[in-house]
């Protein structure tokens, strides 16, 4: 059985807008109306769903004419996505934004799902310990020279 949360229906809703026009402009509140939510609901979504680190882009204006623009970042090329991941890489990275880097790593093909459930299971504050942020940051940034030296 397929349970999905209002939150899940929100994000694909947005998807879909996003496939349909290539941005997806929104008021918080037409959109809270729409699935009879608080606008904060909208925020969460956006906040958690649409992330720079999930390769989305997104603008807000608030008040009266305000508006959510959202865009998914295009790439020209492999070989450009994962150079531009390497310099957005700090010096230490969180969990989440690893795991959402290597999801879009995943859906654009350069890892295969396997690869992806390793590199998740393995990553984690509880294996890695104490410095686990600086470490997936450091092999994070290798794994993004190694596939782009593979030419991917």
């Amino acid at each position: 059985m397929n349970c999905k949360n209002t939150s899940d229906i929100i994000e694909e809703y947005i998807k879909q807008l996003l496939a349909q026009a290539g941005i997806a402009e929104l008021k918080r509140s037409e959109v809270a109306d729409i699935f009879q939510v608080v606008p904060s609901q909208i925020n969460y979504v956006i906040k958690t769903r649409f992330t720079e680190s999930r390769g989305y882009v997104v603008e807000s204006k608030r008040g009266g004419g305000g508006y959510i623009r959202i865009g998914k970042v295009q790439f020209s090329d492999h070989h450009q996505m994962l150079r531009d991941l390497l310099a957005s890489i700090k010096e230490q990275i969180s969990q989440q934004v690893f795991t959402d880097i290597l999801q879009m790593l995943f859906e654009k093909g350069l890892i295969t799902g396997r690869e992806l459930d390793l590199f998740w299971v393995t990553t984690t504050d509880s294996v890695l310990g104490s410095d686990a942020a600086r470490i997936r940051a450091r092999l994070l940034q290798q794994l993004l020279k190694q596939l782009d030296r593979k030419g991917n």
